[in-house]
């Protein structure tokens, strides 16, 4: 019998060594296990949290892209911080800058319409916490964050938060440190003579004024004013026309619709030193809108009292 004609041993398993169609197999499987794992980690990474002032949580799995606006102050702040693009709506009263008068308006802050909203496709709508267009947009799944600036300190950490939201976490904290030193500069240009005197802020067509704790009121007192409105009564509170009488402010500050002469006509106001002596900053439409609205260009309202002051007739005014 020669040796190719006996049986051959059957194959024995190797020790401490895989077959190499096994071993690939559950190579093959951990690495995608652990692209599974990377994949999560990145997802999870780009989620954004965010608080909105209705104490709600909100969670973008991306920055937004298509954003609708109902506010005009949240519109010049998307806009402020380099997002002008990303904005697909607005209420109708937006009108800074001028490239989204061409937007589509979507209603008002308080009469928004849900359906044009829907049509906009956002993936974000940016609102106040008290405006009626929330709830029905929540409903139908669409992402609302609700946003509200009273103080300077909140205008910082709007601006903040709608950057984060945007992608860009740190860009609303370095917009307001320029404001900051926006805010700075204009008090340096107020006339010694005003600084610490009593400012009315007449607001609301006449009907009310902004208060020390108002975001106005805080602007005043950044440029070394005073207010004859105490914070006390609320931050726009209405007003009577005997209260100004007797508080008799040193300059007052109204819309360019309040003529002296009509405010003259008022019980008592012809006696007060303000308007006997032409103290009186009225400012155009489109600068009182810009002082009214708690946003980006803070530091352009501040150059507006600024300038006013200084175009006075008394750089004394006592």
């Amino acid at each position: 019998m020669n040796a190719s004609s006996l049986p051959h041993p059957a194959p024995q398993p190797s020790h401490g060594r895989q077959p190499r169609a096994t071993a690939i197999r559950r190579i093959a499987k951990a690495a995608a296990f652990v692209a599974l794992g990377i994949g999560s980690a990145h997802a999870a990474a780009a989620t954004i949290r965010l608080e909105d002032d209705r104490g709600t949580t909100l969670e973008l799995q991306a920055p937004a892209r298509r954003i609708v606006s109902l506010m005009p102050s949240l519109t010049e702040t998307v806009c402020a911080l380099d997002a002008c693009d990303r904005l697909v709506g607005i209420d109708r009263h937006a009108n800074w800058p001028a490239s989204v008068k061409g937007l589509p308006q979507v209603g008002g802050i308080d009469d928004a319409n849900i359906e044009r909203i829907v049509a906009l496709k956002p993936d974000l709508v940016l609102l106040r916490p008290r405006s009626r267009a929330a709830e029905p947009l929540e409903r139908l799944g669409i992402k609302v964050l609700a946003l509200d600036a009273k103080t300077h300190a909140d205008m910082r950490r709007v601006m903040e938060t709608v950057a984060r939201a945007t992608g860009r976490p740190g860009a609303g904290e370095a917009f307001w440190r320029k404001l900051d030193a926006g805010l700075d500069a204009a008090r340096a240009r107020v006339p010694a003579g005003w600084q610490g005197r009593r400012v009315y802020f007449e607001v609301h067509g006449g009907v009310a004024a902004a208060s020390e704790s108002s975001f106005i009121g805080e602007t005043l007192a950044r440029l070394g004013l005073a207010n004859a409105v105490p914070g006390t009564l609320g931050p726009f509170p209405k007003m009577s026309p005997e209260f100004v009488v007797r508080a008799d402010p040193d300059v007052l500050m109204v819309s360019a619709l309040g003529e002296i002469s009509a405010m003259a006509a008022r019980p008592g106001w012809s006696a007060m030193s303000a308007i006997q002596r032409g103290r009186v900053c009225s400012f155009a439409s489109a600068r009182f809108d810009l002082m009214m609205r708690p946003g980006p260009r803070l530091d352009e309202a501040a150059d507006a009292i600024v300038s006013c002051l200084n175009s006075l007739p008394a750089q004394n005014p006592r």
